[in-house]
């Protein structure tokens, strides 16, 4: 019993002292949170007071900033105030000066009509005194002037043409000289010439006979066979093979350089000489060809065009090989072409085909050019390419600018000195035509063919022909010429007027 209540009264003097314990826990806790809550707003007063002069600082400066802007835009808008002040009294100045100086305009203007009129009736007055002292009305005056003015201007303006003429002449063959020339240095084309012989070395006389055979027969069968005529002389050493067609001859020559290195020579192994040469020639023909075609660059020419282009191989003008003369020429066109800006495939294939109707014109009538023309038309070929196988020796216009440059360079390389020859008489006779074709026009005193027909020299008559019809004449024999004449190359026409003044000091 005793020690129940003592466990009682122990229980509830621990409660009252944990109670009390509670409670100076709480107090202390109380009080330690109040001290950081007063040290904490102690802190934000002090951080206030600090913003807040910070904040005052800054204000203080702004507002002195835009104090100092605003003193220096007011001094700003007072100087241009200035200026425009100024400016305004400029122009109030200038203004009032443009209006006196309009009243002096209308003043002089005033003088001006005032002027003119008396001018214009002191001249009435003078053309009066002039018609009474010349004995002619206006209408005579003015037809009388108007013929010395005619005269005088038609004489300034031959002057001033011949001037243009002369200078245009000089630049236009300046720059054609340049691009001929660029054409020629680049241009790495064979020499031109080449001599055709239908010679053929014997080793001994004693061959003559063999060739000849037992009462003819060996030569007859071959002159048959060949469709050429063998000449036999005195020539030592030396038989001449004759025809009209270049390749017949040619087929003649190995076919008889064949049987010779034989040396068995009768009908039937002439037949078979003749079958081998005509199979070399043919392929010959066709290499010359593809090689010409291949060097210039040109892939669109079916197989039978490039064997007649290899046929030109065999054949000559003027002692000038025509298939060189034709590969010259393309080369000429191509640089030519790239200078001018012209198409240069098309102008390659024209000159490469101007002359392709001398591989047939020894079979069958008509000139070359006319066979050319039917051979590029049978071939599908461009309108420009005809036109320049037709224009290049004037027989047609020309239509376009490559037909112009194969014309040009077929003159270049047929007219330089050296490409071609011609017989003395053909020579003397091209001569006797230039002159004749001069001497025909009226007013032409003395004509010269000099530097081998290349340029004409005509003296005419000065007081039949004046400065302007000399220059219509040179036009007029140049025309004559290029229509009528056949001429490799160009020639000068030089027409000369002049008056010659003699006297005597006695």
């Amino acid at each position: 019993m005793n020690s129940g209540l003592f466990i009682i009264v122990g229980i509830a003097a621990g409660l009252i002292v944990g109670y009390f314990v509670r409670r100076l826990q709480a107090s202390y806790l109380a009080n330690s949170a109040e001290g950081r809550v007063q040290k904490m707003l102690e802190e934000s007063k002090q951080k206030e007071k600090e913003i807040l002069l910070a904040a005052k600082s800054k204000a203080i400066e702004i507002t002195e900033t835009a104090k100092k802007q605003e003193n220096e835009f007011r001094s700003q808008i007072i100087k241009v105030e200035q200026r425009i002040e100024r400016k305004e009294g400029d122009l109030e100045k200038k203004f009032s000066e443009l209006e006196k100086l309009k009243q002096d305009i209308a003043l002089k203007a005033e003088e001006i009509i005032k002027k003119k009129e008396e001018v214009e009736e002191i001249r009435q007055q003078q053309v009066e005194k002039l018609e009474k002292v010349a004995g002619m009305d206006r209408e005579e005056a003015k037809k009388v002037l108007t013929a010395a003015v005619e005269k005088s201007i038609s004489e300034d303006l031959a002057d001033l043409a011949r001037k243009k003429i002369s200078i245009a002449n000089q630049d236009a063959e300046k720059e054609a000289k340049n691009i001929v020339a660029q054409a020629i240095e680049r241009c790495s084309a064979e020499v031109a010439t080449e001599t055709t012989t239908t010679y053929v070395q014997l080793p001994s006389e004693e061959m003559k006979g063999r060739i000849i055979g037992k009462e003819g027969r060996n030569i007859k069968a071959f002159e048959q066979m060949m469709g050429v005529e063998v000449i036999v002389d005195d020539t030592p050493d030396t038989v001449v093979i004759s025809g009209f067609n270049s390749i017949r001859r040619h087929v003649a020559k190995r076919t008889l350089e064949k049987l010779i290195k034989d040396g068995r020579i009768h009908p039937a192994r002439i037949e078979e000489a003749h079958a081998k040469a005509k199979e070399e020639i043919s392929q010959e023909i066709a290499e010359a060809g593809e090689n010409a075609v291949y060097d210039l660059g040109i892939t669109n020419f079916p197989p039978k065009l490039i064997f007649l282009v290899g046929r030109l191989k065999f054949r000559s003008s003027y002692g000038q090989n025509v298939l060189k003369h034709s590969i010259e020429m393309a080369r000429l066109c191509e640089i030519m072409a790239k200078e001018v800006g012209a198409d240069v495939n098309i102008v390659k294939q024209a000159a490469l085909l101007h002359d392709i109707g001398k591989a047939l014109d020894q079979d069958m009538e008509g000139t070359h050019v006319e066979i050319g023309k039917e051979i590029a038309k049978k071939f599908g070929l461009s309108e420009k390419i005809i036109n320049a196988i037709e224009a290049h020796h004037d027989d047609v216009g020309h239509t376009s600018i490559e037909a112009i440059l194969v014309d040009a360079a077929d003159n270049i390389s047929g007219g330089r000195p050296g490409a071609r020859r011609e017989s003395f008489d053909q020579y003397i006779k091209r001569l006797e035509e230039l002159e004749n074709v001069a001497n025909s026009f009226k007013g032409v005193e003395k004509t010269y063919a000099i530097q081998g027909g290349r340029e004409i020299r005509i003296f005419i008559k000065p007081e039949e022909i004046d400065d302007w019809g000399a220059i219509k004449l040179a036009k007029d024999i140049a025309n004559r010429i290029q229509n009528e004449l056949k001429y490799p190359g160009e020639v000068k026409v030089n027409v000369i007027r002049e008056t010659r003044t003699i006297e005597y000091a006695r």
